[in-house]
């Protein structure tokens, strides 16, 4: 007998998957989640996805979706309450892939220096760098691309969280009031809150654990 649900191999820190759930939330879509540990995953996700990182949602119809994005769009393409979708375009997708290439590289060189030959003063200012140019755009609107959240926000937010986790008094320090306040309004969120439950690790054969779907919007909406 097959799955009910499609399923989605999520890691519940890992700032890719974040993104990913707070689509499949904000679009209402039920799935079977499953918490993987990174030192030993699971060999039903290796033989869907050998690429072996999360997260990976596998549709009912035996279809794979294995990079982040592309699950937030297949999301928002079935429901789109919030009209995350509105002004996604080449300008904002730029943003991710900048987001997702040499951010993310400057971000792990700067919380992890011991794995990197580069200071860790240097991969935190050239991460201040483009942080700086988020902090400008945010200077025309309280989001990077409307007046109300978007994709492109939901991209970016959990990546900013980390780089502002690794030296907190630091990040309190430097002018990037617009972009810390843009960043609570994410993390202090009640749908940030909801796709941050905690579940076991998945095991073989367990009950389905269904991901979070109801959706509580913020006060500020």
């Amino acid at each position: 007998m097959g799955p009910e649900l499609p399923i989605l191999y999520s890691f519940r820190r890992c700032p890719y998957a974040m993104r990913a759930r707070m689509a499949l939330a904000v679009a209402g879509l039920r799935y079977e989640i499953r918490e993987v540990s990174l030192k030993d995953k699971p060999a039903e996700m290796l033989v869907v996805s050998p690429k072996a990182t999360v997260p990976v949602l596998v549709l009912l119809g035996g279809e794979v979706i294995e990079e982040s994005r592309d699950i937030m769009l297949y999301a928002l393409k079935q429901n789109d309450p919030e009209r995350w979708l509105q002004g996604w375009g080449p300008d904002l997708e730029a943003l991710v892939d900048r987001n997702d290439g040499p951010f993310k590289t400057y971000l792990d060189q700067y919380k992890y220096p011991q794995r990197f030959d580069v200071p860790m003063a240097t991969a935190r200012d050239r991460g201040l760098e483009i942080l700086m140019d988020l902090e400008g755009r945010l200077a025309a609107s309280p989001f990077l691309a409307q007046q109300s959240p978007t994709l492109v926000d939901i991209c970016l937010f959990p990546f900013v969280r980390q780089f502002a986790a690794v030296d907190p008094d630091w990040f309190q320090q430097v002018p990037l009031d617009r972009l810390r306040s843009w960043l609570a309004f994410f993390v202090e969120g009640s749908l940030f809150a909801q796709i941050m439950t905690k579940h076991s690790i998945w095991k073989s054969g367990q009950l389905a654990i269904i991901g979070e779907t109801s959706v509580i919007h913020s006060p500020m909406d």
